[in-house]
């Protein structure tokens, strides 16, 4: 019990401040704070050298200019050491032709790793589970997602769930299931009886006083 207790305790909060870390990376020292003004999606996986995280890794690289565009930066994490992970990124380029273009972290104490709720007691022993962690570019936590150590993520998904947080906090609206850009958003639902009478006349896409949509 104390255990569970315990990994509850130290699991960040969406809507909060990150937790701050400082690191020894691939790219030389990082911090959250060296983020500030950019997103940040912040991944964790469980070793080097090993084949799902390679794909991973190789989708991730793949994606970072379509990260770039979106004002975002990309950071790995172990708990493997700067020379695994150095020697790691130089067998993906050998082997696979793709090149690494963003910082792992080193984790060997796994304070990073803690601080985000990454080892997870029978699931992941002493490695960390596969979490991936988006951070906006005031250092907030705004989304989290957890993997089984044995199923890869879909990277895609990162990047239009970067994409959907940024269009909602610029235009003030959510986004539906499997929303893409382009698509109409979901206008919020309206505060009292009287919004509520007034929704279905303001020009919306509206199936009932709750469920309205909107172009962009």
């Amino acid at each position: 019990m104390s255990d569970l207790t315990d990994t509850r305790s130290s699991m960040p909060r969406l809507n909060e401040p990150a937790p701050d870390f400082e690191a020894k990376t691939t790219h030389g020292v990082k911090k959250l704070s060296d983020y500030k003004g950019k997103w940040l999606v912040l991944f964790s996986h469980p070793a080097d050298f090993t084949p799902v995280c390679t794909t991973e890794f190789m989708a991730f690289a793949k994606a970072y200019p379509e990260f770039q565009k979106l004002n975002c930066d990309l950071i790995g994490l172990s708990i493997d050491s700067y020379y695994a992970h150095v020697a790691w990124v130089r067998n993906i380029k050998e082997k696979f032709g793709v090149d690494i273009p963003f910082p792992i972290i080193e984790d060997l104490s796994m304070k990073v790793a803690n601080a985000y709720g990454m080892i997870q007691p029978g699931a992941s022993d002493t490695s960390a589970v596969r979490a991936t962690f988006i951070i906006d570019d005031k250092g907030v936590l705004r989304a989290m997602v957890y993997y089984p150590m044995t199923n890869g993520r879909s990277i895609p998904e990162f990047v239009r769930l970067v994409t959907a947080l940024q269009t909602s906090d610029k235009n003030k609206v959510a986004t539906p299931e499997g929303w893409q850009p382009g698509d109409k958003v979901i206008v919020p639902p309206p505060g009292d009886v009287h919004a509520a009478e007034k929704r279905m006349h303001e020009g919306y896409e509206c199936s009932d006083w709750y469920f309205c949509k909107k172009a962009l």
